[in-house]
């Protein structure tokens, strides 16, 4: 069944952010070419409970709100400094208000996309694969192996 929680766009809406979040760089695909968008709107839809999903829903239309307010255009037509910047606000807000947040407080509504925009890339074969270093066939248990800052981690 098609999903009711989800509009026509916000899959795409949903690839950027998470490409913004986690863009393409020399050694590995951004999250829009991991499709974490059709991953992020699958989880949302089947496992998050009902104030959560509403909470994700309303918080992807404050993002395309504040872009119309600040750029006079939505998310996706904005260029790559003004998606950066306009979500590193957003993340600075969504880290205020965890900091202050009750415990029984519902979290913020970009925490929520960015933690599921992590998970849905590195969930993905590409993030697997590309960004991590990927074993499918891993040797014996080695319990603590040096690391070397730079260094890719394991997936």
């Amino acid at each position: 069944a098609k999903s009711t929680l989800f509009q026509a766009g916000d899959e795409a809406l949903l690839d950027d952010i998470a490409d913004t979040i986690l863009p393409d760089t020399t050694d590995s695909p951004g999250a829009k070419q991991a499709r974490a968008g059709a991953f992020m709107m699958l989880i949302v839809d089947d496992c998050y409970k009902e104030g959560e999903q509403k909470i994700f829903v309303e918080g992807l239309k404050k993002i395309q709100a504040e872009s119309q307010t600040q750029f006079n255009n939505s998310f996706s037509a904005l260029n790559a400094v003004q998606r950066h910047e306009l979500l590193s606000a957003e993340d600075k807000m969504a880290a205020e208000y965890e900091s202050i947040k009750e415990t029984d407080a519902p979290p913020h509504y970009f925490s929520l996309i960015k933690q599921l925009a992590t998970f849905a890339y590195f969930s993905s074969e590409i993030g697997m694969t590309k960004a991590l270093r990927y074993n499918p066939i891993p040797g014996r248990f080695d319990g603590c192996v040096e690391y070397k800052v730079g260094e890719k981690a394991w997936a």
